[in-house]
């Protein structure tokens, strides 16, 4: 029989755990070069395991795990995790925020699809998230949606109208909605951002430094930016609201 194959020292980050059994844990993981698997870590839930102080979110991890049967199986064996360190685990609104990406991750990307550059943008989000800049912390989750957004194929192009193809005029409003993209602000948008702003955030999402570059060009633009895409988002994402946005939202209201 021949040995199952085995991905070793793969960056990760762990977006979600399940109970499996009453020892054991099913983990949706982020990985640089496989995209998001899921792993079972026997034995994880044990006061003695080595798994149980490392599987945690937000954290940058090397994983090691075999392939189940000839590598297409849903749910493959975890067989080690390293945390790899550099930071603390975010607090308050900061791990709320990284949650929420969690969550956007795992009801927008595909098993087994690889993004290494979104992941790459995913590990700068968390190190902010776990400093002390909280002024950032719009400014990182609106770059990162418009990134997320771009790399699966979901936003459209910001320095034109999507309908009809025509080059935006800088100083006109336009707003991006679910429905039809990129189009002319009516009096009934509550959000819209001129062209010349739209054509800023395009050039940076083109940008060889795309993550740098977007996150520049979302600071003064965050509070317009936030209604539109997690309108877009939600829309994409289906129903129920996420689970971590309706969260934000209750504690809004206490």
């Amino acid at each position: 029989m021949a040995a199952a194959k085995r991905i070793s020292d793969e960056p990760a980050f762990v977006l979600h755990s399940y109970d499996w059994s009453e020892s054991s844990l099913i983990l949706e993981v982020f990985c640089r070069r496989q995209g998001r698997v899921a792993l079972v870590a026997k034995g994880a839930k044990k006061p003695s395991s080595n798994f149980r102080p490392v599987l945690l979110p937000l954290q940058p991890l090397l994983v090691t795990y075999t392939l189940a049967g000839d590598g297409t199986a849903d749910i493959h064996s975890l067989k080690g995790a390293e945390w790899v360190g550099g930071h603390v685990m975010p607090t308050g609104d900061a791990l709320l925020s990284g949650l929420y990406l969690n969550e956007l991750l795992l009801r927008l990307l595909a098993r087994a699809d690889p993004h290494a550059a979104l992941f790459d943008a995913y590990a700068g989000v968390v190190r902010v998230l776990a400093s002390e800049h909280g002024d950032a912390l719009e400014p990182v989750l609106r770059s990162f949606e418009l990134l997320l957004l771009r790399e699966i194929g979901l936003l459209p192009s910001l320095d034109a109208q999507t309908m009809t193809f025509a080059p935006l005029q800088a100083t006109a409003r336009y707003t991006l909605v679910p429905e039809g993209g990129l189009r002319i602000s009516s009096d009934a948008d509550r959000a819209g951002l001129p062209g010349r702003q739209w054509q800023a955030l395009q050039r940076a999402l083109d940008d060889a430094a795309s993550y740098t570059a977007t996150l520049r060009a979302c600071v003064p633009v965050a509070a317009e930016l936030k209604p539109q895409l997690r309108a877009l988002l939600q829309y994409h994402c289906g129903s129920p609201t996420l689970r971590t946005r309706q969260l934000m939202i209750d504690l809004q209201s206490l």
